[in-house]
């Protein structure tokens, strides 16, 4: 066996200080965050009361990546791990682009909850300037204010502050609040259940199916299901502080799974349940329901339970600012990782003498603010997150094929079952939530990798003299853009496209992906990089980790 890729990780400018509950609460931190607030209200006006069966779906399959990503990070316990698997695996063309896609997601997260607890905070008369209500496209919609913006600065900037202080004291932060975030849901479950249960309102409305199967699968991606899921991987993300990362990143990802499909099916129950009569007539796209600022803190309400409801709206603030939290820290090793794989900007090493990316977290910050303005709602950027949180996961079963072909003798502390059939339905998986999303907010994806693509290229040419030059390899990431074009093709001929008489109707387009996303998938895997190659890189990654084990680069 290969002592390169067996012997622990030595400590690095990043200090390992975080331990299981850290990690796990870390995972499950970002999972229960603004989701479970609004995703109940959101996927029963996406596919009415067969939103039950959504979560399921939506559960079931990050379960699946989360199995992945579990077997990665225990071989590979690297900062900011999700964005560099592909990188030991395909050489840089592939890990620069999943690198991004990792890093775009996790820096718009923390402003989605931003507006999250803005959106709650309209129970009081002072917020009430912070939001204007619009139509867009027939929906309702409260978009920020320029007051509303200056409040979200102001909230990011806290967030970005408690990130400065180190990383032990953001575990600690986060794992206190993340108590207080499960058991608030696990609350509001137990009383919703037995102050009125309204067993009727199951087949109420236009019924339990009303938009058929294509509301069921809409609802997975468009309504926050999957959003409400992600953040499983944020263990990962911290394996360069993990006290004994081999050991608890594969139970503290898979773990926070669990826990938040739990929570979250337990939670779309009681709200369905719960709902008065008065609340579920009409439409459920529609009812009076659908226009709740505050969704289970109406329903306390209208139940009579205003202590339930208060403690509601204080949570409204915990849980967004948990997740937000978390996201931001996850941004910063993210692209510490990045700079140093080459490519990103040398100055994204740079650390404080708490070990703090600093560079890092003031970009997060400044992108995070700049999101508000073209996205001044909550629903305005779920589905693009969605979308290119599942277009980064899909990066991870082909790393996970190509190190089971190429060198499948490195020590797994956790080993996925079945991988040779798991692994390429974890891709599949990926590309269909892609699918789902749709091509309104897929185009717009489409650009920002584009964006992305113009940093790295520039990067690459201004970043001079570096301890690490990228691998690019063109020839392992050859299946890279037939897969990204593919995938877009597919999505605009499809039942979820713009177009009113489709190539690929519902149940057909899936059919195609899935055939598409197989192709691909053995295509990767035969092209990865050879043996040699991936080891000289995971060794590469493990030197820059060791490197300034006593004097961090501090600037």
């Amino acid at each position: 066996m290969d002592t390169t890729t067996t012997q622990a990780l030595p400590d690095s400018g990043l200090k390992r200080n975080v331990g299981f509950i850290g990690l796990i609460w870390a995972s499950t931190g970002s999972i229960i965050g603004s989701g479970w607030l609004f995703g109940s209200q959101e996927a029963l006006k996406t596919a009415g009361p067969a939103a039950i069966i959504s979560w399921v779906i939506g559960g079931v399959a990050v379960l699946v990546l989360a199995l992945v990503h579990a077997e990665l990070g225990g071989m590979f316990p690297i900062a900011g791990g999700t964005a560099r698997f592909p990188h030991i695996a395909f050489g840089g063309v592939a890990g620069a682009s999943f690198g991004w896609f990792s890093w775009l997601q996790s820096v718009t997260v923390a402003p989605i909850e931003v507006e999250a607890m803005i959106k709650y905070a309209q129970h009081w008369q002072f917020a009430h300037p912070w939001l204007h209500t619009v139509v867009v496209d027939g929906e309702t919609q409260q978009l920020l204010t320029g007051a509303g913006i200056a409040v979200a600065i102001v909230l990011m900037a806290v967030v970005t502050v408690i990130n400065l202080l180190s990383v032990r004291i953001l575990a600690n932060t986060n794992s206190a609040a993340t108590w207080w975030k499960v058991a608030i849901p696990l609350l509001v479950i137990i009383v919703l259940a037995f102050s009125g249960f309204h067993g009727e309102n199951f087949t109420a409305a236009d019924g339990f199916l009303p938009q058929g199967a294509k509301g069921i699968l809409a609802a997975v991606s468009t309504s926050g299901i999957i959003f409400a899921f992600l953040g499983f991987e944020q263990a990962d993300q911290l394996a360069g502080e993990a006290k004994n990362p081999k050991r608890d990143i594969p139970r503290a990802v898979i773990g926070s799974v669990v826990i938040g499909l739990v929570i979250y099916l337990l939670l779309q129950v009681v709200f369905l349940g719960a709902l008065q009569s008065g609340a579920v007539q009409g439409s459920w796209a529609t009812a009076d329901f659908t226009k709740y600022t505050g969704p289970f803190a109406d329903i306390a309400m209208a139940a009579g339970l205003t202590w339930l409801a208060v403690v509601i709206f204080v949570d409204a603030i915990i849980s967004p600012a948990g997740t937000g939290l978390i996201y931001v820290t996850a941004t910063t090793r993210i692209s510490y990782g990045l700079s140093r794989n080459g490519y990103f900007p040398k100055a994204f090493e740079w650390t404080t003498k708490a070990g703090v990316p600093w560079v890092g977290l003031v970009t997060a910050f400044v992108v995070g603010c700049a999101c508000f303005a073209p996205f001044p709602s909550w629903q305005g950027l779920v589905s693009l997150i969605t979308s290119a949180s599942v277009l980064m996961y899909a990066g991870a079963p082909l790393a996970l094929g190509a190190f089971r072909k190429r060198i499948p003798e490195v020590e797994r502390p956790y080993r996925m079952p079945i991988a040779s059939v798991l692994s390429p339905v974890a891709f599949i998986i990926a590309n269909l939530i892609i699918l789902w999303t749709g091509w309104d907010t897929d185009w717009k994806l489409g650009v920002a990798i584009l964006i992305g693509a113009v940093v790295i290229v520039l990067n690459n040419v201004f970043r001079g003299a570096t301890s690490v030059r990228p691998r690019w390899d063109w020839k392992a990431a050859q299946w890279l853009l037939p897969y990204l074009v593919g995938m877009g093709l597919i999505v605009f001929l499809s039942d979820f496209g713009p177009l009113r008489h489709p190539v690929f109707p519902l149940w057909v387009d899936i059919v195609v992906v899935a055939v598409f996303s197989l192709v691909v998938y053995f295509w990767a895997i035969a092209s990865a990089s050879p043996r040699e190659e991936i080891l000289r890189t995971a060794a590469d990654v493990r030197d820059v980790e060791e490197s300034n084990v006593l004097e961090p680069v501090r600037h």
